[in-house]
């Protein structure tokens, strides 16, 4: 299926940046590694995490963070770089994605970036700019995001520019914040989402991996069950001693801000579980919408294509790369 000489190889530092993308729930991690193996191992290829919450180390066991003994010795990045009492921002995250990006080019392997973050995908990939920020206007948003809750704040930001909220979830805060920041600095419309007419910042391969609706849904609410089972709230209790209550984006986390509220007695496991799978099926749709709009993804549907078949393929579009 390929080997240490195969496109990676062939073509040394021109090879294309892949990014494989889809809902949570499709097999990325996965598919990336098998990619990467049949590229020709860690001699040909390395992996670049674009999920947001894969950042923080010890978040492992909510976040499907493929373990280290697992990841069959390719070297991956971006993966556990943030303590959980730090703030995860995709304006960081562009320069730092992009330079390993650019570390394994110039290392004459293939980079492939995976991950189901849709605007940290996007930032690495596209040629777009973040608005500039102001701690003062931050820090009052912030004040009125804890007082006030998202939904106010949502309802103002739709008032003010109905064409940047259809683009929010209204429960994300941190969004609705920053929307609203970028707008009271006079910026037209939100930094934080795909431009018009996007361009890539480098030649990319998209691949797009996708799987009918009801398969993901029952996937998605027995990967919830999983999570419980294998030691979700141990996990969060350990990171409760490591401050993340006092975060300000890991205790948000789906799945994380459920077991935390299951630790402090406000709500019992069963309805952890429940609103932790409807917030994981809903977070699916948002991902399918987003990364259905990149133009020249090639997509592989996971439920007519077995795994080999899918990994030909990738490996055939990297051949006839020109």
């Amino acid at each position: 299926m390929g080997s240490a000489a195969g496109p990676s190889g062939n073509r040394g530092a021109g090879a294309p940046l892949v990014a494989i993308v889809g809902a949570t729930g499709t097999g990325k991690s996965e598919f990336a590694l098998a990619l990467a193996e049949a590229l020709g191992g860690a001699a040909a290829a390395e992996i670049v995490g674009a999920d947001a919450m894969q950042l923080y180390r010890g978040m492992d066991v909510g976040t499907a963070k493929v373990p280290v003994a697992e990841r069959r010795g390719i070297p991956h990045h971006l993966l556990d770089v943030l303590e959980v009492t730090e703030e995860a921002s995709v304006a960081a995250y562009q320069p730092a994605a992009r330079a390993a990006i650019e570390a394994v080019v110039v290392a004459a392997k293939t980079p492939i970036l995976v991950g189901g973050s849709g605007l940290y995908v996007s930032a690495a990939i596209y040629d777009f700019r973040f608005p500039a920020r102001d701690p003062e206007l931050r820090a009052r948003l912030e004040d009125e995001l804890a007082a006030l809750g998202p939904g106010v704040l949502f309802q103002r930001l739709r008032q003010r520019d109905p064409v940047t909220a259809e683009r929010i979830d209204p429960a994300n805060g941190r969004r609705v914040m920053r929307a609203l920041e970028v707008l009271e600095l006079d910026e037209t419309g939100h930094g934080a989402a795909l431009p018009d007419e996007p361009r890539r910042w480098r030649p990319t391969l998209i691949i797009g991996l996708s799987t009918p609706r009801d398969i993901l849904v029952e996937r998605l609410d027995r990967r919830v069950e999983r999570m419980w089972a294998n030691g979700m709230l141990d996990e969060v209790q350990r990171l409760r001693e490591f401050g993340i209550e006092q975060g300000v984006t890991a205790n948000r986390a789906i799945g994380y801000a459920q077991a935390l509220a299951q630790l402090r007695g406000e709500a019992t496991e069963a309805a952890a579980i429940a609103q932790t799978q409807a917030l994981t099926r809903r977070y699916a749709r948002r991902q399918v919408s987003w990364f259905r709009r990149y133009p020249g993804a090639v997509w592989l549907d996971t439920s007519v294509m077995t795994p080999a078949e899918r990994v030909r393929a990738a490996v055939d579009r990297l051949e006839t790369w020109e």
